[in-house]
């Protein structure tokens, strides 16, 4: 289903969420107040406007708040993300979803609104820290302080053994939500499915759980 979205600030981050968007053929509205980096996206935006998005009226005329999501992605200025962000709040922006920069940034997006707040650099952070801590992870997603999914590598301990078998919510609380193998993706395994090695398991629960799980499940 086509979406309108505008992405305000075009950095790296801005950039290359609009020309995503933009390729899974949504409405892109692109906004920056530097011409250099809006000719950059200018084939991957349905338009682009050099404006100041720290300007209540400029904001308004672009008729933003009919936009189902508007992504603020203003980079270096942290005062310039905030007073946006809030401006869109108090415009009636339906979604708003922004880029933080730190801890300190993230806690006053909270405190004003935002609906959904990104850090790129932190997040990608521990996902590689979890690759180094582990050759069996094959991705990592933190969904909260204490629980995360991930993608776990099947050993020859697992081969032929079913779901069943080897018992996961039982022994550890995590939950298979998936099963890859090659190019195939069992989005809804039952206890019956059969697990080969070199399968991919898509394991959700308690970081603690999936810990153990991978030292001693698999």
């Amino acid at each position: 289903m086509k979406k309108q979205f505008a992405v305000i600030g075009l950095g790296r981050f801005g950039s290359s969420v609009c020309k995503e968007l933009y390729h899974l053929g949504h409405d892109v509205l692109a906004i920056d107040n530097d011409e250099v980096k809006l000719n950059g996206v200018s084939d991957y935006a349905t338009h682009h406007v050099i404006t100041n998005a720290t300007d209540e009226s400029a904001l308004k005329s672009l008729g933003i708040r009919n936009f189902d999501y508007v992504i603020v992605a203003i980079g270096d200025h942290i005062q310039s993300s905030i007073l946006c962000t809030m401006l869109l709040k108090e415009i009636g922006v339906k979604k708003v979803w922004v880029k933080a920069q730190n801890d300190y940034h993230h806690k006053v997006l909270e405190k004003i609104g935002a609906d959904r707040i990104v850090r790129p650099e932190h997040d990608m952070g521990i996902r590689v820290a979890h690759h180094l801590d582990s050759e069996r992870i094959i991705d990592y997603i933190e969904l909260s302080e204490d629980y995360s999914i991930v993608e776990l590598v099947a050993t020859e301990k697992n081969n032929k053994q079913t779901l069943i078998e080897m018992d996961v919510r039982a022994k550890f609380g995590c939950t298979v939500l998936a099963i890859k193998r090659g190019s195939d993706v069992n989005i809804s395994p039952s206890p019956m499915d059969e697990i080969v090695s070199e399968d991919i398991l898509v394991v959700m629960g308690h970081k603690n759980d999936l810990k153990r799980f991978e030292a001693e499940g698999m």
